[in-house]
This record gives C-alpha cells, sequence and structure tokens, in this order.
C-alpha cells in the first residue's frame, strides 16, 4: 500500500522531534558544561536532519512527487502572488451565478508591470478548505477565469495563471451549471489572446481543471509538482478497482515535470529549492518570478500574430509522434 505524506515524513518528524527535546532540556539546564554539551547534540541532529533531507528530495520518485506536490505547507496561489507581485486587487464573480472561491484572481504589478494574474487556491484551514472546495473549481470560477482573460485582452496586459488542482468539481451542481463547456469555453478564450501569457503548475496539475487555465504561450511546472490526465489514486481505482495502488499509477501515468518537459507538455521545470518549496517558499518565489519575468519579456517582443500561431502550434503538437 502506498504511503501517506505522513508516513513518509515520519523519520524526519522524529529526528526534529528529537531536536525540540534536546533544545527544550538545554533552555531549563543551569550548567554551562551541560548546556554546551546539548548544544552540540542539537547541532549533531540538524546535521542528521539536513542530510537526511537531502537525500530524501534528491531520490524523489513518482509517488513521492505526488506526496510532495499535495505537502500541506506548499505554496499556494496566494502565497506566491504575496511574494511575486504587488498592488493586488482581487476581483470576484463571474457576473453569471456567483462567486467561485477556488480560482483567484485579479490585477497586479509584476515590478513595474501590470499584469492579470489567477491561480486555483485549496485553502489552509478545514474551513478555508470547505470555503475553496478544496482547490476543486466550479463553473462559475472558469467563467470568472473568462472574464479576467477578456480584461486582460481588452487592455494588453500580461496573463499569469498558477496552477494546483486535484481536477475540476465533478459534483451534481457543478455538472448542471455547465462545468464541462465552463472549461472548454476558458480554452478557447486563452487560445484567443495575443497578449503574453505564462502558466505555471505549482503543485497538483489535474486533468481539465488544470488545463482550464493553462493553455499559455509558455507553460512552466515545479521540479516537484505533477502534471495529470487523472489522479493516480482514482486511475488505480478505474483500472484495478484498487485506488491503494496509486503508487503504482504514479510511476504509469509519466506524471513528473521531467516527463512532461520530455513529453513536450511543459517548456521549462522551474527548479526547486534544495529541500523544497514547504520548506524554503521565499526561495521558491524568486525562481519562478526570474522565470516569469524572462519568458513575459521575451514573448512580448513578439506581433500578436506570431503570439497565437506559435501557441497554436505548440499544442497541436502534443501528443504527436513519429514511429522510427
Amino acid at each position: 500500500m502506498a504511503k501517506n505524506f505522513n508516513e513518509w515524513m515520519q523519520p524526519l518528524s522524529e529526528l526534529e522531534e528529537g531536536i525540540k527535546r534536546l533544545e527544550a532540556a538545554r533552555d531549563r539546564e543551569t550548567d554551562a558544561l551541560k548546556k554546551a554539551d546539548l548544544t552540540n547534540h542539537i547541532d549533531d541532529f540538524k546535521r542528521r536532519r539536513d542530510n537526511f533531507l537531502d537525500v530524501m528530495y534528491a531520490r524523489l520518485g513518482p509517488w513521492e512527487k505526488v506526496l510532495v506536490a499535495r505537502a500541506p505547507k506548499r505554496p499556494y496561489t496566494l502565497d506566491y502572488i504575496n511574494s511575486i507581485f504587488t498592488n493586488f486587487v482581487e476581483l470576484q464573480g463571474d457576473r453569471r451565478f456567483g462567486a467561485d472561491h477556488a480560482i483567484i484572481g485579479g490585477c497586479a504589478m509584476l515590478d513595474d508591470q501590470p499584469c492579470v494574474v489567477l491561480g486555483h487556491q485549496k485553502g489552509r484551514t478545514i474551513q478555508e478548505r470547505q470555503q475553496r472546495n478544496f482547490g476543486y473549481a466550479r463553473p462559475e470560477g472558469y467563467r470568472k477565469a473568462i472574464r479576467l482573460f477578456e480584461m486582460a485582452q481588452r487592455f494588453g496586459l500580461p496573463v499569469v495563471t498558477f496552477v494546483d488542482t486535484p481536477g475540476a468539481d465533478a459534483g451534481v451542481e457543478a455538472e448542471s451549471r455547465g462545468i464541462s463547456e465552463a472549461i472548454a469555453a476558458s480554452m478557447l478564450k486563452m487560445f484567443e489572446l495575443d497578449v503574453p501569457s505564462v502558466s505555471v503548475i505549482i503543485g497538483e496539475g489535474g486533468s481539465g481543471g488544470a488545463i482550464g487555465i493553462a493553455c499559455s504561450s509558455r507553460i512552466l511546472m515545479q521540479e516537484h509538482a505533477i502534471y495529470s490526465v487523472i489522479a493516480p489514486e482514482g486511475c488505480a481505482a478505474i483500472l484495478w478497482r484498487m485506488p491503494e495502488r496509486g503508487a503504482e499509477a504514479a510511476r504509469a501515468l509519466r506524471l513528473t515535470a521531467q516527463n512532461a518537459l520530455d513529453f513536450g507538455l511543459v517548456d521549462e521545470i522551474v527548479e526547486e529549492p534544495k529541500r523544497g518549496s514547504d520548506r524554503q517558499p521565499l526561495e521558491a518565489a524568486e525562481s519562478i518570478k526570474e522565470s516569469l519575468i524572462r519568458h513575459l519579456g521575451e514573448i512580448a517582443k513578439l506581433p500578436k500574430a506570431k503570439i497565437r500561431e506559435e501557441r497554436y502550434q505548440k499544442f497541436r503538437q502534443m501528443g504527436v509522434f513519429a514511429e522510427g
């Protein structure tokens, strides 16, 4: 059976718990020699923890990538917006039905460049996760995205999207309000854009829920993110009627960033900090910001017709293979 995140992290958690106990004992100690001895033990434990982290993240397999992409402390869209952009003004509602909190978006400044930015947001606490539907966007979320894309086109603003969703909402209400049509319409609107657009897969890139806001001129993917037509557990449940074989399905799905780059689904892998974005979020944001500025600058130099044509050809070539 595939390990969950807490089981996978248990050896590291035990090391960190040991460090906390030693630090507490050192703080209570009054003898200088014993205090110095405890400090040496703490430093040794920290070196072991850092070495363990280095080995863990250097040897991530497909299922471990899934776990890291879903890490509870991994930065979400709002975290990156607050770190990379300034003067963010959130816009809500699709002007047709209501507000969907699983997709957030609005206007912001990327250094001195005004732009439109949007992305999936999962939420931290259980209350926020429920409010944001655990990142499963409903039709009104994609129609809000369409509204933002239209605004970007009207005012000539670059578009940045952050992708992090297990998939689109597949509930009865979402289906009754046209979730498939909303995703298709959002994709079509992105293909019509002649302003620079860049999408970044920052966590889970799940199925149509992801591609609904990822039809950009450039698609970037963080090193430990995943991009797949279905979640591994869902794949295992369909193929083998055994969701617990998710790790096996993850290997078969070829869902890692390197796989996506090899298949031509993404244009660049954005390297993450040595010990993961969940432990070094500011460093991760800096890497994404550098890539965003570089790619937006390159696209901005192209004629509008060229922007549309390059994006069209890029997606037409996906999934096309020649036999030797």
